[in-house]
């Protein structure tokens, strides 16, 4: 079974506003439809993927997806969807957002978008969000690395940042996307040290050099099982980074440069992403 622990849920262009959808469309030459559909994900994806979906919640980007829309379309399909609510701490009232996308709807884990929304996600003013996370199981999914967006302040994308959240709330589950892109030795420096703390390979799939320097790393450091299988849906599909990630495992490799291990991409592949995060 494949489990897709990053996917997203928009509705254009009511979720998706400036700068964001302007920038957006500059940065792949045209206006990109990100609404989702389920028929469209699950015909891009193997039968039986179980998928975690986020919304998002980044008012300096223009991005505000309500919670309840994502336990709505989670609830549709149990069997398949795991709903997280998501967080913008710049925003006055996202401590009742927590307790309610909990407590009130059933989302089972948090999305934060540090970068796009503007905060330092090692502030110590955010301890009681993640102290209250760790307590009630949830797992984080944080953004890290690059965009496209031109307000979205970098240094809020790099991944040494959740070292510190780490060291200071050690039992709590975090998933750090995209293998922090550009930053990806910095990720792996960051994963290879916490136990709970892993990133997901999503979105990397279409720059394959990037990619397969990444999974490079990785293996050089030991760190295969810390990595988990994400799309980034709408952006990719699950079918397409599968492949992707198959296509950079051929690569052969040179003298004193052993190729990936294949086995490890499929081990990747096919994670059992929910348990690692108490979401069996």
């Amino acid at each position: 079974m494949i489990v897709d622990v990053h996917s997203h849920l928009f509705t254009c262009p009511d979720d998706v506003g400036d700068p964001f959808a302007a920038e957006s469309a500059r940065a792949h030459g045209g206006h990109v439809d990100l609404t989702v559909r389920w028929a469209d994900y699950a015909a891009t994806s193997p039968p039986g993927t179980r998928t975690v979906v986020v919304g998002g919640k980044a008012r300096r980007s223009g991005l505000w997806v309500e919670d309840a829309a994502v336990a709505a379309y989670a609830g549709e399909h149990p069997d398949r969807l795991i709903g997280y609510l998501s967080l913008d701490p710049t925003q006055p009232g996202w401590r009742d957002e927590l307790e309610h996308g909990h407590r009130d709807l059933g989302l089972r884990g948090i999305k934060l978008m540090p970068m796009y929304a503007g905060f330092d996600p090692a502030a110590p003013e955010l301890d009681d969000l993640y102290a209250y996370a760790a307590r009630h199981g949830l797992p984080l999914l944080v953004h890290t690395g690059t965009t496209f967006v031109s307000a979205a302040p970098l240094r809020y994308a790099l991944p040494v940042h959740l070292d510190e959240v780490a060291i200071r709330h050690p039992e709590l589950r975090m998933v750090l996307a995209h293998l922090g892109h550009p930053y990806e030795g910095e990720c792996i420096a960051v994963i290879r040290k916490h136990r709970h703390v892993y990133a997901d390979v999503s979105a990397l799939h279409y720059r394959p050099f990037q990619l397969w320097h990444s999974l490079r790393l990785a293996q050089d450091y030991g760190v295969w099982a810390k990595l988990l299988f994400g799309s980034d849906y709408p952006f990719t599909t699950v079918d397409a980074s599968v492949e992707g990630l198959r296509a950079v495992g051929a690569v052969p490799g040179i003298p004193g440069l052993p190729p990936l291990d294949q086995e490890e991409i499929e081990k990747l592949i096919h994670r059992p992403s929910l348990d690692l995060l108490g979401l069996s």
